[in-house]
């Protein structure tokens, strides 16, 4: 198991709310949460597999921006 970290704006529960489809639909990551009163917006993904890709992908088509911390 492995957990990557990334900067992100989702900023608020409605933002996760629209992300969740995006993350839960990937088979590789086991769970994920945002820290929203972060200022970074961290979000933490614990993945069965080093595919950081994938969670970048998925967010991108979420429409929030995304980058590895």
């Amino acid at each position: 198991m492995q957990v990557s970290k990334f900067k992100t704006n989702i900023n608020c529960e409605g933002c996760i709310k629209s992300v969740t489809p995006h993350l839960n639909a990937l088979d590789h990551v086991e769970s994920w949460q945002v820290d929203i009163d972060d200022p970074d917006k961290v979000l933490r993904v614990e993945l069965e597999e080093g595919d950081e890709q994938g969670v970048i992908d998925a967010v991108k088509r979420a429409g929030f921006s995304i980058e590895k911390m």
